[in-house]
């Protein structure tokens, strides 16, 4: 909507991740490190961890696109499965079809595909994002998997990425085993304020902006930090919004004033303020149901979180629409039909990927 009016060839702040806009922060750096020490070395697992927002998929993405034909990824993002579904899921990311088989039958499959492709030479790399949703019986499945070894070297490569509450689902009681075969652990921490600096004007220069340190000033940077506690999904949201507030005002400058302005429309409080603590039980008789049933109700409460920042989202696109609109006097001119209808079949989009999650 604003392109034409800043000088930007893209967006410079969208939410989808784009590996291409990756800000390579210090964590987000070691991080990487890490997996690819990983994956060239042959040496087992690695679990990485971050906030929600923190860039951990897009960190996945820009991981993928680097690897060449020798390396074979399964990677999954859906992990509300039992562990039927979740053998099947990679059984199909490595290009074989498993749907009439049985879970026994899915193993030896799944076990001689990866022999066979290792006596190839073939690198074997299995990815799993928002990992901190798989049950325990799929943590067994991927220890299992991930004991496939020669003498020397591991055939299959397990990278783990999620929330910070996947580091206490591992450190449970009677996963041993599985945390014993991890190799590296780390935890990508949100941007400092000199980062999130740097993160915004580093996405402005990849989407065109001669000159980022004009567009955004540095006087706006302590109130961004201070509203998005570094979070690199937040700041997008923040930056996107304080852009929309500035075009409609006919303003070529971010400055401290356009991110308050900003701030009100998107109604948020201080990060520090706002930010929520992990789902707890939602039942007081919670602890009387036993382990199992506890898990349940906070598998619960974790999905209802997650339906909760899409719908976030959603609200989020809505009210930059909404401040377009009622800024229209200055720009009647320049807003079109088109331009209206990107940002709702934007909205659509989410609707309709929330409406899937849910029916998964």
């Amino acid at each position: 909507m604003y392109l034409d009016h800043f000088r930007l060839k893209e967006h410079p702040f969208q939410i989808t991740p784009d590996s291409d806009f990756l800000y390579m922060s210090a964590a987000h750096s070691r991080a990487k490190a890490y997996m690819d020490y990983s994956i060239r070395n042959r040496d087992g697992f690695v679990i990485i961890t971050g906030e929600v927002g923190a860039g951990k998929t897009t960190l996945i993405r820009k991981l993928l696109s680097e690897f060449d034909d020798n390396v074979l990824v399964a990677k999954i993002f859906q992990t509300q499965l039992d562990e039927t579904q979740f053998l099947q899921a990679v059984l199909v990311e490595f290009g074989l079809n498993p749907f009439n088989a049985g879970k026994v039958e899915l193993m030896d499959m799944l076990s001689s595909f990866l022999v066979e492709s290792f006596l190839k030479r073939k690198q074997l790399v299995l990815i799993v994002d928002e990992a901190q949703n798989l049950n325990r019986r799929v943590l067994e499945e991927i220890r299992m998997l991930s004991g496939l070894e020669t003498e020397k070297q591991k055939i299959l490569h397990v990278i783990l990425v999620g929330q910070p509450e996947l580091n206490e689902t591992l450190d449970a009681p009677g996963l041993e085993q599985l945390t014993q075969r991890v190799r590296l652990r780390f935890h990508i921490a949100a941007l400092t304020e000199a980062e999130s600096a740097d993160y915004i004007f580093h996405r402005l220069r990849v989407a065109g902006a001669a000159n980022p340190e004009a567009l955004f000033a540095r006087d706006a940077i302590p109130i961004i930090y201070e509203y998005t506690g570094g979070i690199p999904r937040l700041i997008n949201t923040l930056c996107d919004t304080a852009l929309t507030c500035a075009f409609a005002d006919d303003g070529l400058c971010v400055d401290e004033a356009v991110v308050k302005s900003a701030i009100v429309e998107l109604q948020w409080k201080p990060f520090n303020a706002r930010s929520r603590p992990s789902p707890a039980l939602p039942f007081p008789a919670a602890r009387d149901m036993g382990i199992g049933g506890a898990k349940e109700l906070v598998d619960i409460a974790r999905a209802v979180a997650g339906v909760e920042s899409r719908l976030d989202g959603i609200e989020t696109l809505l009210k930059t629409m909404a401040t377009v609109l009622q800024r229209r006097s200055h720009i009647s001119l320049r807003v079109s039909q088109n331009q209206v209808a990107q940002i709702l079949k934007q909205v659509s989009a989410e609707i309709e990927k929330l409406h899937l999650d849910h029916e998964a």
